[in-house]
């Protein structure tokens, strides 16, 4: 008898639900839906509940995997905030999925869940310690050491996005002053230039065109593209980005020394300068003798969804 897994990805923008039997390689199913604006936690777990039924058009799966965009307690499957998403403060995610498909469920960080696919499937096969960072509306990451997700005692570690690398920086939404993710998260790339477009009308010329001097119009997309072109103002504040990271990635490498960063998210497809900064501010920052490899996500954006199928066969066993 065939047994079915049912994925789930809860992003800050989008969600993405996908159906495969157990064991494949292949979607069976797949669908993604935007998530619009002034949405809260009671409408993402209607919408998503809501792919899951339409996939399954009536079937029972063998077990269900979630990636959520947020810090989780792994242990009981409560989801404890969203930094980005109202009310999703501590809900009990997994025993609402377990009621509603009667399977049994493994929910998880979306971070972790990407490094667990990642490890498995893509960039990460064959190497028993990296770090997966995702860098788009927010900035997280999630660790394997020897071969095993590490959570940390609360389910907390790889809070990578919340790491001060500039202590004169500007405020972070958890509170503290230059956090990587306040510097380098698509939002804040797409914000810092909204902000250098109005305060220097004579610079950003590309970008302007791009958005039809639209600045409201201007995400962090637009300013990769208007990079490429060779707009200074948008490379600008793609740099800032670039650097946090770098300086986060050779800090984290001095301390752990892992044999991998994996980057994923779509702000990471920003081109190949935005990709050097990143290699030789880590590089700089890192000490000389600790070596580490800096490379893409294999899986694209599609990491967190594949980490989800490999929870869910672990919940299945």
């Amino acid at each position: 008898m065939t047994e079915l897994i049912l994925a789930f990805d809860f992003g800050g923008t989008k969600h993405t639900a996908g159906l495969i039997e157990r064991g494949g390689r292949e979607w069976l199913a797949q669908k993604q839906v935007a998530s619009p604006p002034g949405a809260d936690g009671d409408y993402d777990i209607r919408t998503m509940l809501g792919l899951g039924r339409e996939l399954l058009a009536g079937a029972r799966p063998a077990a269900v995997g979630v990636s959520f965009g947020g810090p989780v307690n792994y242990a009981t499957g409560t989801v404890i905030l969203s930094h980005h998403v109202p009310g999703w403060e501590n809900r009990p995610l997994r025993q609402i999925i377990e009621a509603e498909f009667g399977a049994p469920t493994n929910v998880d960080n979306d971070a972790n869940v990407a490094a667990v696919g990642e490890h498995r499937f893509g960039a990460g096969q064959g190497c028993s310690s990296l770090l997966y960072i995702t860098v788009s509306t927010g900035v997280g990451g999630g660790w394997i050491l020897d071969n095993k997700p590490w959570r940390g005692r609360d389910s907390l570690a790889g809070e990578f996005g919340h790491l001060m690398v500039d202590p004169l920086g500007p405020v972070c939404v958890c509170g503290s002053r230059g956090c990587v993710e306040r510097l380098a998260s698509g939002t804040h790339i797409a914000g810092r230039a909204r902000e250098w477009l109005a305060a220097q009308p004579e610079r950003g010329a590309v970008l302007r065109r791009l958005v039809n001097d639209d600045l409201a119009a201007v995400d962090g997309k637009a300013v990769a593209q208007a990079a490429a072109e060779g707009d200074e103002l948008a490379w600008e504040s793609l740099a800032v980005s670039a650097r946090a990271l770098g300086q986060g990635i050779g800090s984290v490498a001095n301390l752990i020394n892992p044999e991998r960063f994996v980057l994923g998210g779509g702000t990471t497809k920003s081109g190949a300068r935005y990709w050097e900064t990143i290699r030789a501010t880590a590089r700089a920052t890192a000490m000389p003798e600790v070596n580490f490899e800096i490379v893409p996500a294999g899986l694209g954006d599609f990491a967190p969804l594949w980490g989800a199928v490999a929870i869910a066969d672990q919940a299945a066993q």
